[in-house]
């Protein structure tokens, strides 16, 4: 009996003892969660000793612990040891998973959970929800919201909210505001701003506002947060928006925490009200080190970079360590404006801090060094170095590349990128495709597009856009036109791209076609993709359309556009109305040097040559610097206006002055300069001189110059050295074939002529448009044995030929050339243009001296304005004259 008593009094101790143990397991624990600390987690060994496993309380304790403090890995391996598991115990699982974003996981303990007979509570169903958020998981967030209607859980407030969610997130934002309005009288604040964040994501801006108002009527107080997100719509709304919601959060004494300042400096730097937002960092309340980065970033983003530099000071001043987002944006800076020394010194500070290791710090510094410096070096180093480079590492070094000149590496980089497990993004595989473009390698973009197809993300308008342009850039009109329609949803860039690609490459018939399938799109042109119409139109001779679209950018205030600007001048130069580019040009507030070279060029192209250099000095005292481009049009107007010392003048000055170094085509156009004046022995001297390999062009410029000039010895060679390089070119069999035959070797002309056959080389055939209408005609040279000349453009020459010769005046019409296109554009124009509607021609190759003449008795015999223009010189003839001035070089002989 004893014994008895003795062993119940010793269970009754241990029992007792093993509560004790129990309640300062739990109480350590509880101590441990609220101060973060890891220390509590080496209670799980006694706990397990001690076969305290059994306790829920000290084991739903201990695994809170290991989530706040250890991470999810170990919570994990409690959960799973745990004998039994509570409703507690499965949520704050579930929870974590949602919270890291590992939401298929959140998803399959919950699947665990129903399994297990446990009944999910209001926080289980929330966190779920927003695991279906987050996957976009349409489908099972509906069964879930079944379940929800089932447990008797759908008037709660938090549930409310997490569905309200869940299908705003998945597109279904009818459903969401059919949910929101059937509870809308017991929605509280978290409620109502879900509703007002759902559609900021849906970039629903005008409805977030409703929302707000309809909260207000509705007596529901906004917190710090709603406000947050009806900044985040103003941004997109308009500046006085933004002011609207500011003054409500002063009248309404809401609390100015760091997040909602950090918002407001975010808004206005966005309208680039800087005062506004150092304004709000300098109002009362909480600051921390991301508000002032926010300003930095603001700074960064309206590009005042002594400002942002000074902000980044004076926070360190303060003791605020600026962190890897503020080195990111003053990085950001450095690159936007160019400022490499500042972009070192940045870098130095980083290394200093300990953020050499922090990707996004590399990153900024990567794209830095591939921006502002001349070699791509330094930026190499920093990608080498990164520990861990993600996707937009990857990206930026590819576009980096791509921007040094190294397309050929792009390829490599990506399936290096591939090959370590990143996985590329859209803009990775635009950049890629933009190499490709840039190499004219089909045989890349077809594989890249096959990559993209397996990947499934041709759906995505960036990569749409990108395989347009690879194509189009390959001359792969049909491949192009076949993904632009393929894509699920077109915008301007898309078009833009079409109509750029395919002016590069003189299709501009085809360029000027693309408007209309943009106004199918419901797809009204931009500043960007307007340019690129006018300059079709331009090429095009189409000076009517032109002008309609010179209209259309007025009316859709794209006039003060200077790109916009550029191509109109551009395009009524080319037209010969020389008055409308001038006008164009006036009404520019600051030209830029694209500008004053199309103005220069114009006025050269159209005669003008004494115009065009006093504009080029005008250019110069009004502080605009010449590039290389400008100097290809001075030294083209020299040469075309026989101002050879003023030629070579401005050739010397290009490296003496301007710093410019001369490429291959100011040589041709210098030896262009030295033929035209007869000095073929300095000519010559320049080729074999220049630090430059001679290309095909420049043997061929002076190969024209010997065939002017008689000089057969040098213009053989010439010929010999231009077919060496391009012996496809029949250019060179042409010219030499008419010198030898003005140098009285017939025998040599017709073997030359001969050889081209049996090479199967022939004349480009001439081709002439002209718009009548707004529309563009094209007409080719047709052979004179086998026209009928009685009927119809063939009649109306005839007839012309015959009121000339009746009129008195002189014309000796080679026979041979009597249907030239031009001839047949010039008179259709005639016919069938109004009285006072000026004719424009455009050819494809230098106007023959027969032409000339013809087109010029026609102004003789008409009051009318005709213009053709062949290459980059405009015939403005007028009352039997030419802008010209007869001038034999500036047209073929025959």
């Amino acid at each position: 009996m004893t014994s008895k008593v003795a062993a119940s009094a010793f269970l009754s101790r241990t029992n007792e003892l093993t509560n004790h143990l129990q309640q300062a397991c739990i109480r350590i624990l509880s101590f441990c969660e609220s101060s973060s600390s890891r220390i509590g987690s080496h209670i799980h060994c006694p706990v397990i000793k001690l076969s305290l496993l059994e306790n829920l309380d000290l084991c739903n304790n201990l695994l809170s612990l290991y989530l706040k403090t250890d991470g999810i890995l170990n919570a994990r391996k409690l959960f799973d040891e745990m004998p039994q598991r509570t409703v507690f115990a499965w949520t704050v699982m579930i929870s974590s998973y949602t919270k890291t974003q590992e939401l298929a996981s959140a998803l399959s303990l919950f699947e665990e959970m129903l399994a297990s007979g446990t009944v999910p509570n209001e926080f289980t169903f929330s966190s779920v929800l927003r695991s279906c958020a987050g996957l976009r998981e349409l489908n099972y967030g509906a069964k879930v919201h079944g379940s929800v209607t089932k447990t008797g859980f759908l008037g709660n407030s938090v549930i409310g909210s997490s569905l309200t969610d869940m299908y705003s997130k998945c597109g279904k934002l009818r459903e969401a505001r059919e949910l929101f309005s059937s509870c809308k009288n017991t929605a509280d604040t978290i409620s109502w701003t879900m509703m007002i964040s759902s559609s900021v994501e849906a970039r629903k801006w005008k409805e977030a506002l409703e929302f707000y108002s309809e909260m207000v009527e509705a007596g529901v107080p906004p917190n710090e947060f709603t406000f947050v997100k009806l900044l985040g719509a103003s941004s997109f709304l308009g500046l006085e928006f933004g002011k609207v919601i500011h003054s409500n959060i002063i009248v309404r004494g809401v609390l100015m925490n760091v997040v909602l300042k950090t918002s407001l400096v975010d808004f206005y730097s966005r309208f680039a009200e800087m005062k506004d937002s150092v304004r709000v960092l300098n109002s009362s309340g909480e600051e921390d080190v991301f508000l002032w980065t926010s300003v930095v970033s603001g700074f960064v983003r309206n590009l005042r970079d002594k400002e942002a530099v000074a902000t980044f000071l004076q926070m360190r001043s303060l003791g605020l360590q600026p962190n890897n987002f503020t080195y990111s944006a003053i990085l950001s800076l450095c690159s936007s404006v160019q400022s490499l020394d500042l972009g070192k010194q940045i870098h130095s500070l980083t290394v200093k801090v300990g953020l050499e290791n922090s990707t996004d710090v590399g990153n900024a510094l990567l794209d830095m060094y591939m921006k502002c410096s001349a070699s791509e070096v330094e930026a190499l180093r920093v990608f080498r170095a990164m520990i861990s480079p993600n996707v937009v590492s990857w990206t930026t070094l590819l576009l980096g590349l791509a921007d040094h000149g190294f397309e050929q590496d792009c390829f490599g980089v990506l399936m290096e990128m591939v090959r370590q497990g990143v996985g590329p993004n859209v803009v990775t595989l635009s950049g890629v495709l933009r190499a490709c473009g840039k190499l004219k390698s089909i045989s890349r973009v077809l594989e890249i597009h096959g990559y993209i197809l397996r990947r499934q993300v041709d759906g995505e308008i960036i990569v749409g856009n990108s395989l347009v342009d690879a194509y189009a850039s390959s001359d792969k009109v049909a491949y192009a036109w076949n993904v632009a329609k393929s894509m699920n949803r077109r915008d301007t860039i898309t078009y833009t791209s079409l109509v750029t690609r395919f002016n590069e490459l003189g299709k501009h018939e085809m360029a000027q076609s693309v408007i209309k399938h943009m106004y199918g799109d419901g797809i009204r042109p931009d500043q960007f993709s307007v340019p690129g119409f006018i300059s079709a139109s331009a090429n095009l001779g189409a000076l009517e359309t032109g002008k309609h679209l010179h209209c259309y950018s007025v009316k859709s205030g794209y006039s003060s556009s200077v790109w916009v600007s550029n191509s109109l001048i551009d395009m009524y130069a080319k037209c010969g109305s020389l008055e409308d580019a001038k006008k164009v040009f006036e009404e520019i507030a600051t030209p830029d040097v694209v500008s004053w070279n199309g103005l220069v060029s114009g006025l050269a192209s159209n005669g003008c040559i004494s115009s065009a250099l006093s504009a080029f000095e005008e250019m110069r005292m009004k502080g605009t610097e010449p590039d290389s481009v400008t100097f290809l049009i001075l030294l083209s107007a020299c040469s075309n206006g026989r101002l050879t010392e003023m030629g070579l003048e401005y050739f010397r000055s290009m490296e003496e002055i301007h710093n410019i170094k001369p490429q291959i085509e100011h040589y041709v156009h210098l030896v262009d300069i030295l033929g035209r004046a007869g000095q073929l022995e300095e000519a010559t001297g320049v080729l074999e001189t220049m630090p430059l390999r001679p290309n095909a062009l420049i043997f061929k410029t002076l190969l024209r110059a010997c065939r002017y000039h008689g000089n057969l010895s040098l213009g053989e060679d010439m010929a010999s050295k231009g077919l060496a390089l391009a012996p496809s070119d029949p250019a060179f069999y042409i010219l030499l074939a008419d010198l030898y035959e003005e140098s009285g070797k017939a025998e040599l002309a017709q073997k030359t002529r001969n050889l081209m056959s049996q090479k199967g080389l022939s004349k480009k055939l001439g081709k002439s448009s002209v718009e009548v209408q707004g529309k563009v005609h094209n007409f080719f040279r047709e052979d004179v044995t086998i026209v009928e000349k009685t009927k119809g453009i063939y009649a109306e020459i005839e007839w012309i030929k015959s009121e000339i010769e009746r009129s008195g005046f002189t014309y000796r019409g080679n026979e041979s050339a009597s249907y030239h296109s031009a001839k047949q554009a010039a008179v259709f124009g005639l016919v069938y243009t109004s009285a006072e509607t000026p004719v424009h021609v455009v050819k494809n190759k230098i106007l023959c001296k027969d032409c000339h003449d013809f087109v010029s008795l026609i102004t003789r015999l008409v009051d009318k304005n005709i213009t053709v223009r062949d290459g980059n010189q405009v015939h403005v003839f007028k009352n039997g004259k030419c802008s010209c001035k007869g001038e034999e070089t500036s047209f073929v002989l025959s």
